[in-house]
């Protein structure tokens, strides 16, 4: 399967748009509650139909396979219609706008085109893994959110694209360049073997990016969730007091968390769900290839690399620690000694 980045980050960052448009006119009723009580709204729904239509487009003779976070389930109900009516309102503005389609999609072909990623993935041929919003929730308060694209060969993750249209290009620990410090939205890709690139979502020249090469952890600073629901914050603040590191968390949603770590605005990223939670691949497989074609380091807390080829689920021990490579064995053994003292936050 062969496909040019510059399409797929043009792609995707054209549903920067289709974004504004949904927060400017965002309506109660255009949030709703999955099964699992997080929130979904008509952008969810929207840039997953988007970008399944833009996929297909670009790989129109080749077998498609989608591992994406929705299903059509819920608008298929009695009392969607109206919400169905506004996503696919939407969806056709975005698709003419940047001439990917010229004739109108209909409301069924929406619902096809979000249902297109019900794919289970798994360690065989090539799908593409979407989130459409990740941290919707911030994406709800107006601040940190991502819309995420990666794609498997063989259970690996060959390529990924990042759009964080809220993530300033100045640095957010604050120590860039002053011209920087206005400008909002990037868009990170990576490819296997070939580094990570990060430009402004207006589409100016992409750089490439490194991730930190601090390599004592009191100067280090991390990351971690911005909901506590996510996370456990008490955790991530005894592995950090364990390696001295002195800096307060940073706490933004989403896999911008990633993209900032990629291009070296903190040093370290933890996340520790609570028991009985399941890691799906969407959330961490463009973030992933990211951070490591910059040079940093995903793994769990025993140290294992993620492994995406399980199908729509990761596997994990405990927990996901990302840094650099001078930094992953000091974080390791910090992990690992928290973990033995707080047996009761496995």
């Amino acid at each position: 399967m062969i496909v040019s980045m510059c399409n797929l980050s043009s792609s995707l960052g054209s549903l920067n748009s289709f974004r504004l448009k949904v927060q400017k006119a965002l309506l109660q009723s255009d949030v709703q509650s999955k099964s699992d009580k997080s929130p979904v709204t008509v952008a969810d729904y929207g840039s997953q139909a988007v970008v399944s239509f833009i996929l297909q487009r670009e790989l129109p003779s080749e077998s498609f396979s989608l591992v994406a976070e929705e299903d059509s389930g819920d608008l298929r109900k009695d009392g969607a219609q109206e919400t169905l009516a506004r996503i696919t309102e939407l969806v056709n503005d975005t698709l003419t706008s940047d001439g990917t389609c010229i004739s109108r999609v209909s409301e069924e072909d929406v619902l096809t085109a979000i249902d297109s990623g019900k794919s289970e993935g798994g360690s065989n041929g090539q799908h593409w893994v979407l989130d459409p919003i990740d941290g919707t929730k911030g994406f709800l308060r107006g601040d940190q959110y991502a819309i995420a694209l990666a794609l498997l060969d063989e259970g690996k993750v060959v390529l990924g694209v990042l759009a964080c249209p809220n993530l300033p290009l100045a640095s957010i620990g604050g120590q860039d360049q002053h011209s920087l410090h206005n400008q909002i939205g990037c868009l990170f890709s990576a490819k296997i073997g070939e580094g990570t690139d990060m430009q402004p979502l207006d589409g100016s020249s992409p750089i490439k990016v490194h991730v930190s090469a601090i390599e004592n952890p009191e100067e280090a600073s991390f990351f971690e969730s911005f909901e506590a629901a996510h996370s456990k914050h008490d955790l991530s603040s005894s592995i950090a007091k364990k390696l001295g590191v002195k800096a307060p968390p940073v706490r933004i949603d989403s896999q911008a968390k990633y993209g900032a770590l990629s291009r070296g605005d903190g040093a370290i990223y933890l996340r520790f769900p609570h028991k009985g939670y399941r890691e799906k691949i969407w959330d961490h497989a463009a973030g992933c290839i990211v951070v490591t074609e910059a040079g940093g380091e995903v793994s769990d807390a025993a140290g294992n690399p993620l492994d995406f080829s399980k199908g729509r689920y990761l596997d994990l021990e405990t927990g996901i620690i990302v840094t650099n490579k001078k930094l992953m064995p000091s974080l390791l053994k910090a992990v690992r000694e928290c973990l033995d003292e707080k047996p009761s936050s496995l």
